[in-house]
């Protein structure tokens, strides 16, 4: 089969769902024969929930603190989601590493798997292991004494919220990963932008308690759409309308963000 017919094939849409599909699954066995990844990633949001909200629970008092009639732990849990989500996708171009270093990745890129349906793979694998760990952190919330008035609705979209900034970063990471192929520059990256991103938004702390500088910052930043809507959607009555344009910013973004690092698989083959 001719580079040609590969690029015919691969764009079809049921084929690259099939495709996705099935390198979903590879990725999953792998997860399921190693789920301790899935734990280790737990652990510092863990920390960060339960140490972070009793010691800073106080704050919720201090003067221009907008969100502390549900306690500081009712606040925080949307952040500790998308820390969880943002440091976890921020490391998926491992995976695209580890397949280079085994030779696993020239050998699909020369089969008939459609290059967007690799990416759809290494990202639905993330999603996946997001949902898992946003819910478990809510279960620990709840089980902390936190309550979220949006209900299951709310929590639904807490969920997708995480889910969404996931697949943005993990795109990002792919990317990163198939254009330097180096995991100290990947390493590097990530550590460089997720903390940055993290604190200049509302994941941990009330932005009107924060310089004006930060909230003009956060307003252009993925991680801070991805805690408003969350947030606006544990509260009850919603501003939905908030909610829904955060969550439209950040699918726009995946799409660009999934479109890019596609293109990156030409640039890994003339690299090659």
């Amino acid at each position: 089969m001719t580079t040609a017919d590969r690029e015919s094939v691969g764009t079809r849409p049921l084929t690259v769902i099939t495709h996705s599909a099935l390198l979903t699954g590879r990725l999953l066995r792998t997860l399921w024969r190693m789920p301790t990844f899935l734990v280790i990633g737990l652990v510092q949001p863990v920390i960060w929930l339960l140490l972070f909200g009793q010691l800073f629970r106080a704050v919720v008092n201090l003067p221009g603190f907008a969100h502390g009639s549900g306690g500081f732990l009712q606040f925080l849990t949307p952040g500790v989601v998308m820390m969880t989500a943002l440091f976890a996708s921020a490391w998926a171009g491992t995976t695209y590493l580890q397949d280079i270093d085994r030779g696993v990745m020239d050998r699909l890129l020369t089969s008939p798997a459609s290059r967007g349906a690799m990416m759809c793979a290494t990202m639905a694998y993330q999603a996946i292991q997001t949902v898992i760990q946003s819910l478990i952190i809510v279960v620990i919330a709840l089980i902390s004494g936190a309550r979220f008035s949006g209900g299951v609705p709310g929590v639904g979209i807490t969920v997708l919220a995480g889910v969404l900034l996931t697949l943005i970063f993990s795109a990002v990471s792919n990317a990163v990963a198939l254009l330097t192929r180096q995991q100290a520059t990947l390493i590097a990256i990530s550590q460089f932008t997720t903390l940055p991103l993290m604190f200049l938004s509302s994941a941990v702390m009330d932005l009107h308690l924060a310089p004006s500088w930060v909230g003009n910052v956060a307003r252009y930043n993925s991680v801070e759409w991805a805690v408003v809507a969350a947030r606006q959607a544990m509260l009850a009555p919603t501003d939905w309308s908030t909610v829904w344009t955060r969550l439209g910013l950040l699918a726009a973004a995946v799409l660009v963000m999934g479109l890019l690092a596609t293109r990156a698989f030409g640039a890994y083959r003339k690299s090659a």
